[in-house]
């Protein structure tokens, strides 16, 4: 997927080197966007994602003996030693020295650059930054070479102590131009769902979580002590899931957005993911003519919601829903291939 001229050119400034230089690399890794299935990953379900058009790209020469990285959005810069046996950064550097030291654990050798990046994914909008972010560097390290799903997982970790599920990172690295990945998260396998000609819009609210907060783990662990609210969730989310590929397959429409709206129910009174913005950002988006459901995204406790929309009122919604709700942007967004290298030509 091209980057854009604007944003390719500032992130070789940055870097300091010219379009033709022998060493350069560019990486790009997408955002995740999950139709269906929240907080099932783990609980062994089937989820329903999509990578979505929304990436991190990452432009880089080699560098010996280090990651050194800058961002275009962030001033903070990072600097990962490759030659110490437990590589340590600080911040947003902590991903690049989780996913160094799950590399080097898989058995794989990793190779230094020094790099710029770019993301227009928000960090902490449930949209999977910290997974794009996971992917494009650890394309880096292994000059192209794609890492297995676990390891990201297990980077994850590492960095910020979350213990996700494998949702994220199949997803990012595998997704599929035009359609969305159903993954059984037990074994860990997928099969590509062609998705119908629906708009789908991210529902922006503006408000941020942190990953490492503790609230998605403690969520997880009162479903593993068996609170009952939390494994009525798990079980009633496993069935929507497949009542929404049956839907899809049926093109039910109507059915589809309804089961979007079940599942947000059940997050927010179940499961308790929700938030007052999330909740009334889902309320104004069901009003809106051609809307057929919506439901929070990712984790929850704030960020992103999703709306599913007839074909051809996209548009007309982006401008209503963003009239009603002052600060909160609208971004609709579509499926795309998996994290890899951008040729240049």
């Amino acid at each position: 997927m091209d980057p854009g001229a604007g944003r390719l050119a500032a992130l070789l400034d940055r870097l300091g080197v010219a379009r033709d230089d022998p060493g350069l690399r560019v990486w790009r890794a997408p955002g995740r966007v999950n139709l269906i299935g929240e907080h099932i990953d783990y609980a062994g379900g089937t989820v329903l994602p999509f990578a979505c058009d929304l990436d991190i790209v990452l432009a880089t020469v080699p560098h010996e003996d280090a990651v050194v990285m800058t961002s275009l959005d962030i001033d903070d810069p990072v600097r990962v030693d490759l030659r110490s046996d437990a590589p340590r950064s600080e911040g947003w550097g902590r991903y690049a020295a989780g996913v160094v030291q799950a590399l080097r654990e898989d058995g794989r050798t990793v190779r230094g650059f020094r790099g710029v990046l770019s993301s227009t994914i928000r960090v902490g909008a449930g949209l999977s930054s910290s997974a794009a972010l996971a992917a494009a560097i650890a394309l880096a390290l292994l000059d192209g070479e794609r890492p297995a799903a676990a390891v990201l997982q297990r980077a994850e970790l590492l960095a910020v102590g979350v213990p996700c599920g494998v949702m994220d990172q199949i997803a990012v690295l595998h997704g599929r131009r035009g359609h969305a990945l159903a993954i059984d998260c037990v074994s860990e396998t997928w099969r590509a769902v062609p998705l119908p000609p629906l708009g789908l819009i991210v529902l922006d609210t503006g408000t941020r979580r942190r990953l490492d907060d503790g609230r998605y783990a403690e969520r997880r662990a009162e479903l593993e002590r068996g609170h009952p609210k939390r494994l009525r969730h798990v079980a009633t989310e496993k069935e929507r899931v497949l009542h929404f590929l049956d839907a899809m397959a049926a093109g039910d429409f109507d059915r589809m957005g309804s089961l979007l709206n079940e599942s947000h129910a059940s997050l927010r009174d179940d499961y308790a993911v929700s938030s007052p913005k999330l909740d009334r950002a889902v309320e104004v988006a069901r009003r809106q003519e051609g809307c057929l459901g919506a439901r929070l995204v990712g984790a929850g406790f704030a960020g992103c919601a999703l709306a599913l929309v007839l074909p051809g009122g996209e548009a007309r919604f982006v401008e209503a829903l963003e009239r009603e709700l002052p600060g909160t942007r609208a971004l609709p967004v579509a499926a795309v291939d998996g994290a890899g290298a951008i040729t240049l030509e």
